[in-house]
């Protein structure tokens, strides 16, 4: 199974507008394979504008925040290709697709690192961090998985996030929630 790294990839539609989505990388050899699922805003900005932005941040607060609407984020242009940098960013690499592995649910971009750049210390992750990130794909997932699988992970994840969540890691776990429950209650948005 190949590594993946979650990350915010922010790309640009035909008129330069900066898209901000949370999505899981594939490592490939030195460079990445970005796999949007169809439809899908990123997939249809990197086949108009075949670049991209991969943001490496510790803010789950970010995550979260896309994950339920919230995709206006401070960006910085991107030094070497046409891209936004996410200002919460720690260090980021610009991606230019190279090839595309087309499918019926999960186009491939492998893209090529064209500029890399570290921006502020990682100081590592806490628990309730990574939780967070857990909970954010079954958010993601939550008209894929079965409603028992997903709740029972949430369950085992909120014991991270009660122990060692900061006041950021509670907004993004709560915003998840209820994200989720929202579905539950109506599950045709």
């Amino acid at each position: 199974m190949p590594m993946i790294r979650e990350t915010i990839v922010t790309t640009l539609n035909e008129q330069g507008k900066v898209h901000i989505a949370p999505l899981g990388l594939i490592a490939d050899g030195d460079g990445w394979i970005i796999a949007p699922f169809r439809p899908s805003t990123t997939l249809d900005n990197l086949r108009t504008t075949p670049f991209a932005v991969a943001n490496f941040t510790d803010d789950v607060l970010v995550f979260a925040g896309c994950l339920v609407g919230q995709k206006d984020w401070p960006t910085r242009a991107a030094e070497r290709v046409p891209g936004a940098v996410l200002d919460a960013s720690l260090a980021h690499a610009e991606l230019q697709v190279r090839e595309i592995e087309e499918d019926d649910l999960r186009p491939r971009f492998h893209c090529r690192i064209v500029y890399e750049a570290n921006h502020a210390p990682f100081k590592g992750f806490n628990r309730a961090q990574s939780a967070v990130i857990e909970a954010a794909i079954l958010a993601s997932r939550v008209h894929m998985l079965p409603r028992e699988k997903i709740e029972q992970e949430l369950a085992y994840l909120q014991i991270a996030v009660e122990k060692t969540a900061g006041p950021r890691e509670h907004e993004a776990w709560r915003l998840l929630i209820e994200k989720i429950e929202d579905h539950y209650k109506h599950p045709s948005t």
